[in-house]
């Protein structure tokens, strides 16, 4: 009887052994056409994130490389002005070489020649004064016959006078300096009043506004 019962279920067991390798070889199909997809969902995956790591590199390095200019711009200027507080004191000296050769009139040194000698002798030291002034970026503003530039001139006396335009400078009671472009000093000036209105050129700018407006444009050219 267990004989019979053992050939009875034999054949049952193989049939399902073969239906469950039929079962898998009916799904191998299926899942090797899924795969094309599946990849490519993956790949497009990927190319998204390396696309967002890349904008996320490219504005890193445009940010470091925005605070390298602005920090060399900024040592730079410091380099360049760092002699302001020194330039002030050697303006005095020169202007004390000046009122020296004011105090000597032309006819006094024409009559002493050891007059005469020593007004040469500051006329030389101030000549190379000036010289070394400008060689290391230091100017004297030109401001005789010039229209009134508040950023320039320090106004402090009106002379009347018809003949020119009103606003021009006629007398510099003390001169400007400019270190580079920036104003050291305004200069200390008498304008004049009651001539004609002057004709303002819109091409007539103040080179410290021309600089100002330089500056900016270099700053707005590192975004």
């Amino acid at each position: 009887m267990n004989r019979n019962d053992d050939k009875t279920n034999a054949p049952e067991s193989s049939v399902f052994e073969d239906q469950n390798v039929t079962g898998h070889e009916s799904q191998s199909p299926s899942s090797q056409q899924d795969s094309p997809a599946v990849m490519a969902n993956r790949v497009a995956e990927l190319e998204s994130q390396m696309a967002t790591l890349r904008n996320d590199y490219l504005r890193a390095l445009a940010d470091a490389q925005n605070v390298q200019v602005r920090a060399d711009r900024r040592i730079k200027q410091n380099t360049k002005y760092a002699v302001a507080t020194f330039v002030k004191d050697l303006i005095t000296v020169a202007d004390n070489l000046g009122r020296a050769l004011q105090h000597v009139p032309s006819h006094a040194r024409s009559h002493d020649d050891l007059l005469n000698g020593l007004a040469t002798g500051v006329e030389m030291t101030e000549t190379s004064l000036l010289t070394l002034m400008e060689r290391n970026g230091l100017h004297r503003l030109e401001a005789i016959d010039q229209p009134f530039d508040p950023n320039l001139h320090q106004a402090v006396q009106e002379i009347e006078n018809k003949d020119v335009p009103n606003g021009t400078v006629l007398q510099v009671l003390q001169d400007g300096y400019i270190l580079y472009d920036r104003l050291v000093r305004p200069a200390m000036v008498a304008v004049s009043r009651g001539g004609p209105k002057r004709q303002v050129s819109s091409q007539q700018e103040s080179p410290l506004a021309q600089t100002t407006e330089e500056s900016v444009a270099d700053q707005d050219s590192l975004y």
